[in-house]
């Protein structure tokens, strides 16, 4: 999970659980892709991706109540959620750590669909390829090529940084990651419940 989320914003997996039986004005946002959550979601929980809530933060934090979770692969997409939330006035929400495989792993109510690689591991494999050829060209091709391997290195550094990630970002664009329930605007702040 992001070494900047607070403790009094991460909440673990079995709190989750007894919070979703104990209140009924709990809403779970699930920020990945629309292909993640189709993979594996909690039960009962909205889909909306980190982009989508990024571009309508103001009129996500207007809709939701005081209850709110935030959840993804990992707790990174979740946090940056968070923070857009809080700017936004909406400063009660919490971020799941571990994500939905921790909840999934505690025992808790999730929906398994089609099953794809998540988003945060094709971006491993992806940057991990690039620079295993980048490295490999440089040797047997050109000794330039070998900058592939450095400006790969330079981009996950940033990343950390900056707590982004443009590879993930247009990863997550590619057929694969698509699913024909890709939400909108209106779908995704529609399916909430009113605060």
């Amino acid at each position: 999970m992001n070494s900047q989320t607070s403790t009094a914003t991460a909440l673990d997996a079995p709190t989750l659980r007894e919070w979703l039986e104990k209140h009924e004005d709990l809403i779970v946002i699930d920020v990945r892709s629309a292909a993640e959550f189709e993979s594996q979601h909690i039960r009962g929980s909205y889909n909306v991706p980190l982009p989508l809530l990024s571009e309508h933060t103001d009129e996500l934090a207007e809709r939701l109540g005081k209850r709110v979770v935030l959840v993804c692969q990992s707790g990174v997409r979740a946090e940056q959620a968070r923070q857009r939330l809080g700017t936004a006035g909406l400063e009660s929400a919490r971020v799941l750590t571990g994500g939905v495989p921790a909840f999934a792993a505690a025992g808790g109510n999730v929906v398994r669909g089609a099953q794809r690689w998540d988003l945060e591991r094709q971006v491993r494999m992806a940057a991990g390829t690039l620079v295993v050829g980048g490295l490999l060209a440089g040797k047997f091709v050109s000794p330039k090529l070998r900058l592939l391997a450095g400006a790969i290195g330079a981009g996950l550094t940033f990343s950390a940084a900056t707590n982004t990630c443009a590879m993930g970002n247009m990863l997550s664009k590619m057929p694969w990651n698509r699913t024909a329930a890709e939400p909108t605007a209106e779908s995704a702040i529609r399916q909430l419940p009113g605060a």
